[in-house]
């Protein structure tokens, strides 16, 4: 693999940055049509700006999440704070981003929020299978040593590879892209059958945290949260919590009906 997709002097095209534009593109045409068929907006530059608001909040608050749990190798380097192109976007800190980029966007158009997350959860899901393969072609999100036999040496000038150098690793990232994947198949089935708001969203959260919970144990960059993996500690949290939301959620609906 190779981070660089287009060199054109001192200009750099990256995959890394490449994958998230075509997750960008893509999530776009999937929010608009799943918008026309839920009949969310009045507009269809409302699309738009919410792809203007949750975008930069997304990468602003992933970037932010992952500095801030490696404030000691950053504090020494702070203009890397900038260089995502190096890597460092933390999906965690980006749903988070999300979330209230959501928030702001259902305020100001006045659509409930679960009606509109339950629109953008399957774009979401698509966009991190995308990433996942930029972090593959970027070197970074790397796994632990394996002696498998689809373990991957990464280029030296790699994260993953400047970590370990000419060990073969777990592809962590492709093992995430693949299970994300598989969760975006079963929101695309699920999107078109009568629920109450928020049901797709709380799939795709549980989900997501099973998938990536599974994944941690696999990878040699965790962002550490004292003895937790942080990531691990995340998904539990997603799992009680949504868990709970739609259990409550449903005894609360049987017991009106």
């Amino acid at each position: 693999m190779h981070p660089v997709f287009l060199q054109l002097g001192p200009v750099e095209v990256r995959y890394y940055g490449l994958m998230y534009v075509i997750s960008f593109v893509l999530g776009f045409f999937i929010i608009q049509s799943e918008a026309r068929r839920r009949k969310l907006f009045s507009k269809p530059d409302d699309v738009l700006d919410l792809l203007l608001v949750t975008i930069p909040l997304g990468i602003v608050v992933a970037r932010l999440y992952y500095v801030a749990f490696q404030w000691d190798w950053y504090r020494g380097a702070p203009w890397e704070i900038l260089a995502i192109w190096h890597g460092g976007l933390a999906i965690h800190g980006g749903i988070i981003g999300g979330v209230l980029g959501l928030l702001v966007i259902g305020r100001w158009k006045r659509i409930p929020f679960w009606r509109l997350s339950d629109a953008v959860v399957p774009a979401l899901a698509l966009g991190q299978v995308l990433g996942r393969i930029g972090n593959f072609l970027n070197g970074d999100a790397f796994g632990t040593p394996t002696d498998l036999p689809w373990g991957v040496v990464f280029p030296t000038a790699s994260p993953a590879g400047a970590t370990y150098p000419g060990v073969p690793l777990h592809p962590a990232m492709l093992y995430e892209a693949l299970g994300v994947l598989l969760i975006f198949g079963l929101l695309w089935r699920l999107r078109v059958r009568p629920a109450k708001d928020g049901f797709l969203s709380s799939v795709y959260f549980i989900a997501y945290a099973l998938v990536r919970f599974a994944c941690e144990f696999f990878r040699g960059d965790a962002l550490m949260l004292g003895s937790w993996r942080a990531a691990q500690a995340a998904s539990v949290l997603l799992v009680l919590g949504f868990g709970a939301w739609l259990v409550v959620g449903q005894l609360w609906r049987r017991a009106r009906a």
